[in-house]
């Protein structure tokens, strides 16, 4: 049933709904609460180049303003006697991703760091740190 109501939801806003706002959105996930009567509808925004941030709040505005449309448009799509009331969420999942993604390279790069400054090191005892069995008699009988 979520994943119906996400693909109707994503194709209403895709092809249906002439908001300018909602270019660039993705439905990404949906969620049912067990009795059907709510669903939360995750998605995704995409700004209009790499280096312009996304209108985070002009998207949210033009969903609350769809989303009587596009609960008929559900409610026609799945053909239940209760049609579910919509809520969307910000999917944050890509920029968590996103961080985790900064924070592996800079592990890395302090790796690297590490390994670089430990080709030259030598250890600071003996090779060989340990006791040796026989070292025990050897070392009593030259005294």
């Amino acid at each position: 049933m979520a994943k119906r109501i996400s693909t109707i939801v994503a194709s209403a806003i895709e092809y249906e709904i002439k908001d300018p706002r909602l270019n660039g959105v993705t439905i990404t996930d949906a969620k049912m609460t067990g009795d059907l009567h709510d669903a939360t509808l995750y998605y995704t925004v995409v700004g209009t180049s790499l280096d312009e941030e996304p209108d985070y709040a002009g998207v949210a505005a033009a969903l609350e303003s769809a989303k009587g449309v596009l609960r008929t448009k559900v409610g026609a799509g799945t053909g239940v006697r209760f049609t579910p009331t919509l809520a969307f969420e910000r999917d944050t999942v890509p920029d968590a991703a996103l961080k985790m993604e900064e924070l592996l390279a800079r592990a890395r790069a302090a790796d690297a760091d590490v390994a670089r400054i430990r080709e030259g090191a030598s250890h600071a005892g003996d090779a060989d740190p340990y006791r040796v069995v026989g070292d025990d008699e050897a070392a009593e009988s030259e005294s």
